[in-house]
């Protein structure tokens, strides 16, 4: 058999909880994602041992200290402004622990393009039947849940999805890190304006249905990687092996946090309701309560401000809008 790194067991990621109106539910991020490609380690075929990453001046070639290095972002060819430690610090958004939905759209109304990475998302602390409440909710409204989180001090835009018996946190692209559509050469949407006839969107769209089925990954192989293994597999079995002693791994610091406490659920949904200020919304509140009238409203709570990302001025007109998001984002 090809030889395999077993998967680790799930652990947690990230400790806090969903967020939308007054209902708060305490909630554990998983990764939904395992990586089973290859990894080509570097050795020094000298003496067997691990090769790691070092800082290297690139026009000198010599290596420097951590000290002797700072941060900057390019404005424009050759032109930096430098970044302190603490300049950049201050930058950051603030941690909440909290997944704050701030809208719903109709589950199909995000495009592909957008989704990056997904997390499974997990009841904790009692959190399973508000839980439920809003998968089922997302589910027969056919609406997902647009959401900013902070994890490990990034800022991130995520949907959160109901998929099957749980709901999926998928981060999201930002709107400006997503090219358009205007500089390619693609054909006109319109058919006719395309050149297509009648009878050739006939003829494509019964060769779709005759190649159409349901969705299942499994058919689906890395034959890269399955060939890789096959040559590991066989060079282990003939005995050309090297032993190659990795040093210590470092401990990572725990992203774990607080749960959130819940309080009644129907209480939260009405206060929620109420706090809406809006017609039918309001009514329905009302006439769920029952003796209700005298109970103070609770004051709207501030939701995270979102991270400004600061803008370097570019002298350069003719620089391109994609080349100056990709240097933020580097630097970011």
């Amino acid at each position: 058999m090809p030889v395999t790194r077993k998967a680790p067991a799930p652990r947690v990621l990230w400790k806090g909880a969903i967020s939308f109106g007054l209902v708060h539910i305490p909630v554990a991020l998983y990764s939904a994602t395992t990586d089973h490609g290859i990894d080509f380690d570097w050795l020094d075929k000298r003496s067997m041992d691990p090769v790691g990453y070092k800082r290297i001046n690139k026009k000198t070639g010599k290596e420097i200290t951590r000290e002797n290095i700072v941060k900057g972002v390019e404005y424009e060819d050759g032109e930096y402004v430098v970044l302190s430690d603490k300049e950049i610090a201050a930058a950051y958004p603030k941690t909440t622990q909290t997944i704050e939905i701030e809208t719903f759209v109709p589950a199909n109304g995000i495009p592909f393009v957008f989704l990056e990475r997904p997390y499974y998302v997990a009841p904790i602390n009692k959190g399973a039947k508000v839980y439920a409440l809003l998968r089922e909710t997302l589910q027969r409204s056919e609406r997902v849940g647009v959401a900013r989180v902070v994890i490990q001090t990034k800022q991130h835009l995520a949907v959160l999805v109901p998929v099957g018996p749980g709901l999926v946190l998928n981060l999201l692209r930002w709107g400006a890190d997503i090219r358009p559509w205007t500089d390619l050469p693609l054909p006109s949407e319109d058919a006719k304006k395309a050149g297509l006839s009648d009878r050739e969107l006939k003829m494509a769209r019964q060769l779709v249905d005759d190649m159409s089925a349901e969705w299942d990954p499994a058919e689906f192989k890395d034959e890269f990687k399955d060939e890789i293994l096959r040559l590991v597999d066989k060079k282990v079995k003939a005995g050309q092996t090297e032993t190659v002693t990795q040093p210590e791994p470092e401990e990572g610091q725990s992203t774990e946090g607080k749960g959130a406490k819940i309080i009644d659920l129907t209480e939260l949904l009405q206060r929620s309701l109420r706090n809406k200020g809006g017609g039918k919304a309001k009514a329905a509140a009302d006439d769920d309560e029952e003796g209700d009238g005298d109970e103070e409203e609770p004051a709207p709570r501030a939701r995270p401000a979102a991270a400004k990302k600061r803008k370097p001025a570019v002298k350069a007109a003719s620089k391109t809008a994609s080349k100056t998001t990709a240097r933020q984002r580097r630097a970011a």
